[in-house]
């Protein structure tokens, strides 16, 4: 069983971790972006359309919608939270504690996301595609 734990002693399964850096290195986003979002919150605007190309988070640009749709399974995942301000829900987004020691590791190891295979891609694409709300 691999585990990794947390600051705050939270401690992860195999299948968790799995699953959350199979969706990870799917996702169409540099590691950029989540060391960007381990140090502060980054507004969806500034991950979207040419902006994000110019911040170094996608190597293409993509639409608002896209980005939006690709962090929300991230936050489903348990990579990501959303940011909350006095009004309520923000466009903003930040790590989680699962999020930053993943993003912590690989930084460490290859300071890039590791390419996923053929396989992993249609195994992240199935577990999303099956839990999407009804």
């Amino acid at each position: 069983m691999k585990v990794l734990t947390s600051n705050f002693n939270i401690t992860y399964t195999d299948r968790t971790l799995t699953r959350a850096e199979r969706a990870l290195c799917c996702a169409p986003f540099q590691l950029t972006l989540f060391a960007a979002m381990k140090a502060k919150s980054v507004p969806l605007p500034y991950i979207a359309g040419q902006t994000g190309v110019n911040e170094g988070y996608t190597i293409q640009s993509l639409s608002e919608q896209r980005v939006e749709r690709e962090l929300m399974w991230l936050i489903q995942v348990g990579l990501l939270r959303r940011e909350v301000d006095g009004q309520g829900i923000t466009d903003s987004f930040r790590l989680t504690p699962l999020g930053r020691q993943i993003v912590a590791k690989w930084n460490s190891q290859k300071g890039h996301l590791p390419q996923p295979s053929w396989w992993e891609r249609l195994i992240n694409r199935f577990i999303r595609w099956f839990s999407l709300p009804f």
